[in-house]
């Protein structure tokens, strides 16, 4: 308990978890997977491979984030490939939202990191939008009433300025040449095509 988390949501078959955790063993990494039979794969490689410092969960991650996790308890938040629910009458679903980013802050230590990548260019514009108003100071009325509600059941304070700083993205060190975060979902679809990827740090 004593050691940094990470957590990724949407592991997959969990390529990413799996060699990260190995890069990084004296983190822990939770990962999070709604689809039981990815869910299950991901597991069996990860108890296979020994990773200690790993632990898998079936569950709806943005449930999970509002409702089972302290406040600043995770250094990182991965979240890689998301289902860009294309249809617009699902957009709903989409894991980047208000209320997540607003989560994302809560859970996240300060400093930490919101790492998101993908490669469907819609998704990636949708992204864009929501992270706008919350890495510009003059936004407040946007993500002000979310976070608000977020931070309400821990009686923490408001940030005094916006919640976010947008970084450029940067691969873990053992990803192949030409690789992003080198999941299942990457190698095979996105040969010849770079994804869009940001890091979103949360100012204290």
């Amino acid at each position: 308990p004593a050691l940094p988390l990470e957590i990724e949501i949407g592991s997959g078959k969990g390529s990413f978890i799996l060699e990260q955790s190995k890069a990084a063993p004296d983190t822990n990494y939770l990962g999070i997977e709604w689809a039981n039979e990815f869910y299950m794969y991901a597991a069996d490689r990860i108890r296979r491979a020994g990773r200690a410092n790993v632990r898998m969960l079936r569950t709806d991650a943005t449930e999970f984030f509002r409702w089972r996790l302290p406040p600043a308890v995770a250094r990182v938040v991965h979240l890689y490939f998301s289902d860009p629910w294309p249809k617009t009458r699902h957009h709903k679903n989409r894991v980047i939202q208000h209320r997540f980013l607003a989560q994302a802050w809560r859970i996240l230590a300060p400093r930490g990191e919101l790492r998101i990548v993908t490669d469907h260019d819609d998704l990636w514009a949708w992204d864009l939008e929501h992270f706008k108003p919350w890495t510009d100071p003059a936004a407040a009325a946007t993500w002000q009433p979310h976070l608000t509600a977020a931070l309400a059941h821990d009686g923490l304070p408001l940030p005094a300025a916006a919640p976010f700083e947008m970084r450029p993205f940067t691969p873990p060190q053992w990803v192949g040449e030409g690789q992003t975060v080198a999941t299942n979902y990457e190698r095979k679809m996105c040969i010849n095509k770079q994804p869009h990827a940001a890091t979103l740090v949360r100012l204290p």
